[in-house]
């Protein structure tokens, strides 16, 4: 058994527990009912199956005897599908929060959970098409030398995965952007108008950039090695490059519960009274917005 798998299988265990955990929170808790919980809960969700996919592909490479095509495949769509979903989600929230700062007046009147759920739902229906492709056909099973690193995908089509990954990252880069002019100039007008009192949304302004700042050079250094080896390599390369790419990226499911669930105030406030019981009382009580994703 290569220590490789064992550490992704070992992962994907931690990534299925923690996420599970904030869907659980998500779930039993009524007032997290908002859109930008839906989304979170969607990464959750997409990470949840990233991790289970990781254990799934462990077991079919050294558990199931004898080997099965239609198991590795279904493994290997499960991954796809639920990568495919995370990166999607993450998007979704960058947009949300962009959204959130463009369109501050009207934000809450027109981001409804019921245009959030469709626009969720439509997102996971693509995501699942990913996932389906190599069932479908799309695979080197009969042609090892179309073969990509990520087998059984073949090198076309995980050109063209990595492609559309540095595609999503440059907007989301570009939407931080705008979110950073919006931000900067928010506060060039509290300055003017001298409201210094008003500080609840100087500090949520500063939170959220501070959280995108923490979600995209996370999320760069975690996918863009793994993405751009995916586009330039084949089954040829050493695996154990392969490996040492795969690694850090499947971690990014690890680090997104932290980033958008356990660093949010109300989930926060749901965890303590799952725990414990209780809420501490220097635990923040400043009204719930939309940065704080």
């Amino acid at each position: 058994v290569s220590p490789w798998d064992i550490a992704l299988c070992a992962t994907g265990t931690a990534v299925a527990g923690e996420n599970a955990l904030v869907l659980a929170v998500l779930f039993y808790t009524p007032s997290l009912r908002a859109p930008m919980f839906l989304l979170i809960g969607s990464l959750a969700l997409a990470d949840l199956l990233a991790g289970l996919g990781l254990v799934a592909n462990f077991a079919v490479r050294y558990l199931l005897r004898p080997p099965s095509e239609a198991a590795e495949l279904g493994a290997a769509g499960l991954l796809l599908a639920a990568f495919s979903a995370s990166v999607c989600s993450s998007l979704a929230i960058t947009v949300d929060r962009y959204l959130s700062l463009y369109n501050a007046l009207t934000y809450h009147s027109e981001r409804t959970l019921g245009f959030t759920c469709a626009m969720v739902l439509l997102m996971w229906l693509l995501c699942l098409g990913v996932g389906v492709l190599p069932l479908l056909g799309w695979n080197c099973l009969r042609d090892q030398s179309a073969c990509s690193i990520l087998r059984p995908v073949t090198k076309d089509n995980a050109a063209v995965l990595a492609v559309t990954f540095l595609l999503l990252f440059a907007l989301m880069m570009q939407l931080y952007l705008q979110i950073c002019k919006i931000a900067f100039r928010h506060a060039q007008q509290i300055a003017v108008q001298h409201q210094f009192i008003a500080t609840a949304q100087a500090t949520s302004t500063r939170k959220g950039l501070s959280t995108l700042s923490l979600i995209l050079g996370t999320f760069a250094l975690c996918w863009i090695p793994f993405a751009i080896y995916s586009l330039v390599a084949d089954s040829s390369y050493p695996v154990v490059y392969t490996y040492s790419l795969a690694l850090p990226a499947t971690c990014n499911s690890l680090i997104n519960p932290i980033i958008y669930a356990f660093r949010n105030p109300d989930i926060q406030k749901s965890l303590w009274l799952a725990c414990c019981g209780c809420v501490p009382s220097t635990f923040s009580s400043r009204p719930r917005t939309s940065s704080d994703v």
